[in-house]
């Protein structure tokens, strides 16, 4: 073992391979007797690719480049397709990113997909999301977002039933609408296997799907209409992220009625409703996409199910015995992206050692495998990070959760004495959580020498209500006190280098990065920042200024209107950028309609000639999030510059002018 410096490493983990692992597979669906979901490919403009696992296990991607199967309802998208078995095989419909419109394909009859859905007045201005097929009316039943003019509010939500003739490609009227527009925001229809009656998720302004949705049902009349809609479970505080139809009639939900997003029932004749599972633990999270599945019913009446405390497991309720069993397997963390067929669980499960994987679960036999998508290490897994799982103790002694990864390389060690340089990552939403998963970016890092600690600060999810809504009109202090309480306690045990801390984030959590720089809670703490897509102002990310979905969700994280203007200007970065003292670099796509390009740019306005070192790399045809590879690889190059000038070591080779 060589004796180097820290962040002097040499690393065989490459910003190729970081960007060649950006993503997972997602949106798992069967269609008859196959397998089907989406994946990434940063090589080809960061499109998702539809892909198939036929019964003989071999896998395929179904649509070339440059049909990308992603939505951008809500702006985050969600399930973006569904299938059957046809005539000629499986018949898929999806929605394609480029222009909005839900397209049906028949891979195996050959030609092109067919538009189903109109070309929009304004471009991308009709929207589609989890489309199920309602076979007994030859239509596919699906959320609708509307945009009714110019601005990112004037958008209206339905639940809407498209024929698959293909004859409203060129007539919006025939387009059935199925609901009124009473609710902000729909999830996609469930409907009930006889077809008589169907179950929905809605909820308004000012609430966020984590703060209060109601559980919705219909009768389904004999030409397709929506009869008696009513309201069964929620409101009154609680949201509902999940539904799902059992065998005898009732629904299955997650709901957080008990301060825990626990698995109750309901029958929606009478309204009875009862719990399933009790614990203090989650069997669900923030709805931030439409259509994440946390729990499957199996055709046994058992449950398998997402849930945990921090991280998530995969377990199978066991409706007799009233107990959860644990899927046994190498995975440490599963994604609530579960499909049941009969008695067999499909889910997406990864490690600290290993991305997410198309895992198979049989729930009879108690075994697991991988069946797709099987992650293979690009370098010796000895240069992965290996997580700590940490509680720290923030101010008035509350806990803080978080994983830290201290620097590892089986090739290098430090010279004695020395401390390594720390870097707080914070995850975004700021209603989100972090996974202790394998992540080649973060190894880019800590296999260089460079330890990484990720805070699941106040706000965060996985820990109850209790727990999320310790940020209730505290953001901007809660998030930057924890992070700073993380970084605090691994300095003060001699972890980190007090000297060599920095913090960087996206979205949310680049406003949390940049607020660390100008709050007296963190100040003279970091000695630098890498800031992402951030808000940077919290009076300008409401109404108009943002997207529909989040347009009141500042109301919540800040305060009302009679406040929020004062609050503002007590903690956003751009009021108070004269405290930034520490260098700083400000990654941005132009295309970002959730943190506009705008806020990045005021920011910079105000500190330009204040000699504070900084950079600004704004990036072409990325939105909220990069998905090119070329923009990944960019991005870590740069961050990865801005340490070795502000820690003083060899940096990679990259020109990153700083500018005072």
């Amino acid at each position: 073992m060589q004796q180097s410096p820290y962040g002097t490493w040499e690393s065989p983990i490459t910003t190729a391979m970081v960007a060649a692992a950006d993503g997972r597979p997602g949106h798992l669906g069967a269609v008859g007797g196959e397998l089907w979901w989406t994946e990434p490919r940063p090589a080809e403009g960061g499109r998702r690719a539809l892909v198939r696992r036929r019964e003989d296990g071999t896998a395929e991607a179904v649509l070339p480049a440059p049909w990308n199967v992603r939505n951008r309802v809500h702006e985050y998208g969600g399930h973006p397709w569904a299938g059957t078995v046809g005539d000629d095989g499986p018949l898929v419909v999806f929605t394609n990113y480029a222009d909005q419109r839900l397209y049906r394909f028949e891979p195996d009859a050959g030609g092109e997909p067919v538009p189903l859905t109109p070309a929009p007045a304004i471009p991308g201005g009709l929207r589609w999301c989890e489309p199920v097929f309602a076979d007994e009316f030859g239509e596919v039943w699906a959320v609708l977002e509307e945009f009714t003019g110019e601005r990112p509010t004037d958008v209206r939500r339905v639940l809407a039933a498209v024929p698959l003739d293909g004859s409203a490609a060129g007539d919006r009227a025939k387009v059935r609408e199925l609901t009124d527009d009473a609710y902000r925001f729909v999830t996609g229809p469930k409907l009930h296997r006889s077809g008589s009656a169907v179950a929905w998720i809605a909820w308004n302004h000012p609430h966020m799907p984590w703060d209060e949705t109601e559980l919705r049902v219909a009768e389904i009349t004999a030409d397709g209409r929506l009869e008696g809609a009513a309201t069964v479970a929620g409101g009154e505080g609680e949201s509902i992220a999940q539904v799902e139809w059992a065998g005898d009639g009732t629904l299955v939900f997650a709901g957080d009625r008990t301060g825990w997003w626990n698995l109750h029932w309901v029958d929606p004749e009478n309204g009875n409703t009862g719990e399933i599972h009790p614990a203090e633990e989650e069997f669900a999270g923030p709805m931030w996409g439409l259509g994440m599945r946390w729990f499957q019913l199996l055709a046994s009446g058992d449950i398998a199910a997402v849930h945990g405390r921090g991280g998530q497991r995969l377990s199978v309720f066991d409706a007799w015995d009233r107990e959860l069993n644990p899927v046994e397997g190498p995975w440490t963390d599963w994604a609530p992206g579960l499909v049941a067929v009969g008695d067999r669980a499909y889910g997406l499960a990864a490690s600290a050692s290993s991305g997410y994987e198309v895992v198979e679960v049989d729930t009879v036999e108690g075994t697991a495998r991988v069946v797709a998508a099987a992650h293979t290490d690009a370098v010796d897994p000895a240069y992965y990070p290996v997580p700590e799982h940490r509680t720290f103790t923030g101010p008035d002694g509350r806990d803080v959760h978080a994983h830290v990864y201290p620097p590892r390389n089986p090739d290098f060690e430090a010279p004695e004495g020395e401390r390594p340089p720390f870097v707080v990552w914070v995850h975004g939403g700021p209603t989100s959580n972090v996974r202790a998963v394998l992540d080649l970016e973060l190894a880019y890092f800590t296999s260089r020498g460079i330890g990484v600690v990720e805070v699941d600060y106040g706000g965060s999810t996985g820990y109850g209500r209790e727990y999320r809504e310790r940020l209730r009109e505290q953001w901007g202090v809660v998030d930057v006190e924890d992070c700073a309480a993380a970084a605090r306690a691994l300095a003060a045990e001699g972890a980190a280098d007090p000297a060599r801390l920095a913090i960087r984030g996206g979205s949310a959590g680049g406003w949390t990065s940049a607020a660390s720089l100008t709050s007296p809670a963190a100040a003279g703490l970091y000695a630098c920042a890498v800031v992402k897509y951030p808000i940077l102002t919290l009076a300008g990310w409401t109404g108009d200024d943002t997207h529909d979905f989040e347009a009141q969700y500042v109301h919540s994280l800040v305060g009302p209107p009679e406040v929020l203007e004062e609050r503002s200007r007590e903690r956003s970065p751009v009021d108070h950028a004269d405290r930034i003292a520490a260098p700083f670099i400000l990654l941005q796509g132009l295309e970002d309609e959730i943190c506009p390009p705008a806020q990045a740019e005021r920011l910079l306005e105000r500190v330009a000639g204040k000699g504070v070192p900084h950079a600004y790399r704004a990036y072409e045809g990325e939105q909220h999030g990069f998905r090119q590879a070329s923009t990944i690889v960019d991005a870590v190059l740069a961050e990865h510059a801005l340490y070795a000038r502000v820690f003083g070591f060899e940096g990679p080779d990259f020109d990153l002018e700083l500018h005072p």
